[in-house]
Parts: C-alpha cells; structure tokens; sequence
C-alpha cells in the first residue's frame, strides 16, 4: 500500500469575483444530479527541485478561476411549497478544494508498469473526490484538486462536477490553467452556454422523491479490475478499414472510435458468458454543440452532452462481424439531432427521472471521454504529461474512458470490467490482434 500522506488543504479563491451570476441547470445538467464527480489525472516529470510548484500551481489556479468562474460556486438546492425542488448554479467565488500530497514510495514506473498489469489501487488516493456526487455541491467545490509529489514525478489528480462541465469544458480549463502557469498569458473571458430550449420553464422542478438515494445492487469494487489498452495509429487503421469493408458502401463511413468501440465491445460480450439471448447495450457520451439548432459554439462552458445507445442481442453480436457492430454504433451516433434532444428534454421535465450511475450494468458498455481532448498539450512549465490515468467516479462494470496515446494518433482505454471478464479478454488472442495492454 503506497503511503500517501496529505501535507496541507485549502481553499483557492478566483483572483477576482465579477457580477454573481447564477446559472440555471437544463435537464442534461440534473440527468448527473445523482452522479459522482468524474475523476481524471495527469502524470508528470519531477520539476526542477528549485521550482516552487504548489505555489505556482496555486496562484495560476486563482487566475484561470477568474475566467471559469462557475468552477468556484457552489450548487443552490431551493425547496418549492409543491414537494418538489430545484437547483442553480450560484457564481459566488467561494473557491475550489486543492490537497498537496505526499508519495515518495511510489515511482512513475509503479503508475506506468504495476505489479500484475492492472491499474494499481494505491492510484485512487491520488484523487480529491472519491465518493462526492453531484447534489453535495451543495457544500464540496465544484472541481477539486490533488497534486501528490511522487518518489521521481507528479500526479496531480482531480474531480469536477458533472452538472457544471462536461469533458470538454472541462479539458479549456485544465489547458487554460496550465498555460497561464507556464507563460503568465491573460485569456478571452468564458463563453458561457447561454442556451435554454424554449417552452421550458427554470428553475426545473424535481420531485423530492426523486432526489432521495435508494439501495441499488452494485458490483463489489473488489470484483472490478482496471486494465489500459493501447490502440496504436496501424491498430485504428486496420480496425476501421476492416469495419468498413464488411459494411455496404451505400452505409455511412465507419469512424476510427467506431471500430476500435466495435471491437472492444465484440469482444468483451464474447468473454462474458451472456446468453444469446441476453439484451446488451453500447453506450456513448457525445458532445452535441455542433449537433444543435443553432449551433453552439465548440468553445461554449457548460455540461452539453447526450446518451447514444446501441441496443441488440449477444447472439446477435456474435453471430456479426465487427463492420456489422460498428454500423450499430454509427447509425446510433447518428441518430443523435436536435429534434432527438429536444425530445429527451421535453419528456423528462414532464417526468424528472434521477439515474443511478453506478448500478450493475454487466451486460453493457459505456463509453466516455474522448480521444480528440487536448490532454498531453498541458505543460505547467516542467513538462509534458507523460500518462493520463482515470480515478474513481461512476466505475462500473463495463465504463471505458477513452483517451488520446502519448504517441500522435494512438488511443488509449482504460476499462473497468468484472475481474474474470478482464482476465479472458486480456489472454484473448483475436483481441489482441488489434491492442496492446500497456
């Protein structure tokens, strides 16, 4: 067990609060109502011994949260006389949680090369909101941090409402942050979503019920094992032109993170011991700004993403090939307009529904993330990441976090599946065919 000790804990303040903006949820934003924080964390070399790190890190945080303002608010839950209640946003500068650790029994290669090959579970306590979901922003900062100085680098990890921020949102800031460290730059002011469909009333009324946590089934972490799988640029290659050329040429193009979803999916259902009967689902997280009518603008601040899911039989995965999977997802992806989340908007005010996130969910995979996000573009002034690694938050059986490789072009995926599951897929030769376990 890696001894990771915490030196000092604090509250870092935007250098300047403006005008106390409150933001108003969608019901994209209070589907994540339930949800723990997202967790996500960056390696990096060990800095000069002369840089003041925690420092620099501190100062150039209260800059960027000048700018990403809603970061360091906090939720407002307000009780209506109708049994129902309703949640905002309120911009006032109260600050974002920053922990500095302490690991130096653990080097970067027990992080890149551990002992058996799965992610190592010393990784978790590199993290500063484990357990924390979405309606105790209440009272916890809307993203926190942890930067833990390690035996030869530093991990800095951290964990942001999903109410607030999607991924996307989320990694301007981080580059943001990381270049006003490293260079001092001032940056344009937030662009924020500024968008509401028309014909819902704000704020949304939640029936109380809904917002009471029940007792779910959950899969034991201690019967989940994390693994990295890297695609190289010929993996994606070969996997898109193989689910291309099994496809009609009359179907849409098959993207790169179709295929590689395609197969990842193909061959976790294969190593699952599913009746063939069994219903299975693939499910992506997409950003929909550019899929909306208007159109949002890519750089825009705010949670704006939708659920695509797949749906079919394991008798029926397997008795396909990969082109035939991976036209599943695409037609899926696809299917993802306006009009669809106009639909799921609509209906849901009608009928608020607050998911459990971690429930069992064996016979599906979610797919989160995204290859295309700037994340080893973040230097602070001592380097580049060397590896991108997801902490706690959501994990459930069949959650793959997709990330860009270190190397151009290379996608990586951590995957959190069921601990038999992961073994036979790890020694599965056809799998891996196509990856490579990191």
């Amino acid at each position: 067990m890696a001894d990771v000790v915490v030196i000092s804990e604090s509250i870092i303040r935007p250098d300047e609060v403006s005008d106390r903006v409150k933001i108003h949820l969608t019901p994209w934003d209070l589907f994540f109502l339930g949800s723990e924080y997202p967790q996500r964390g960056l390696l990096f070399p060990q800095p000069d011994p002369e840089t003041q790190i925690i420092s620099q890190l501190k100062s150039s945080l209260a800059a960027a949260l000048k700018i990403f303002y809603p970061f360091a608010g906090r939720l407002t839950k307000i009780k209506n006389e109708d049994e129902t209640v309703s949640f905002c946003i309120d911009c006032d500068g109260s600050g974002v949680k920053f922990v500095h650790a302490s690991a130096k029994t653990v080097s970067v290669s027990d992080v890149l090369e551990p002992a058996g090959g799965n992610v190592p579970d010393f990784l978790d306590r590199f993290f500063p909101a484990n357990g924390v979901k979405s309606c105790e922003g209440i009272s916890e900062s809307l993203i926190a941090f942890q930067v833990t100085k390690l035996k030869d680098g530093v991990f800095i990890g951290f964990g942001y409402n999903h109410m607030v921020a999607d991924g996307s949102s989320f990694w301007n800031f981080f580059n943001t942050w990381s270049q006003i460290c490293s260079t001092g730059k001032n940056f344009s002011p937030l662009l924020l979503r500024g968008w509401f469909l028309d014909g819902i009333e704000y704020p949304i009324r939640i029936p109380i019920s809904e917002t009471v946590s029940s007792p779910i089934r959950v899969v034991p972490s201690s019967l989940l094992q994390e693994k990295v799988f890297r695609f190289t640029s010929r993996n994606i290659s070969e996997l898109k032109s193989k689910a291309n050329g099994e496809v009609s040429p009359d179907d849409r193009k098959i993207s790169s993170l179709q295929a590689i979803s395609a197969h990842m999916w193909r061959s976790i259902i294969k190593n699952s011991d599913l009746n063939p009967e069994e219903v299975i689902h693939c499910k992506l997280l997409m950003d929909m700004r550019r899929r909306l009518n208007p159109p949002l603008e890519k750089e825009c601040f705010g949670n704006v993403v939708g659920f695509a899911t797949a749906t079919t039989t394991a008798g029926e995965m397997l008795s396909n090939g990969l082109g035939w999977a991976a036209l599943q997802i695409n037609k899926t992806v696809g299917s993802q307009t306006n009009e669809e989340f106009r639909v799921f908007a609509e209906n849901w005010v009608k009928k608020p529904i607050i998911p459990n996130h971690v429930a069992v969910s064996s016979n599906s995979i979610i797919v989160a993330s995204s290859p295309w996000f700037n994340v080893f573009g973040n230097d602070f002034g001592w380097g580049k990441p060397i590896a991108v690694r997801a902490g706690p938050g959501n994990t459930s059986d069949g959650k793959l976090i997709v990330y860009p490789g270190i190397d151009q072009g290379n996608i990586e995926i951590q995957t959190c599946l069921s601990s038999h599951v992961l073994e036979k897929l790890s020694t599965d030769a056809e799998f891996l065919k196509h990856v490579c376990v990191v």
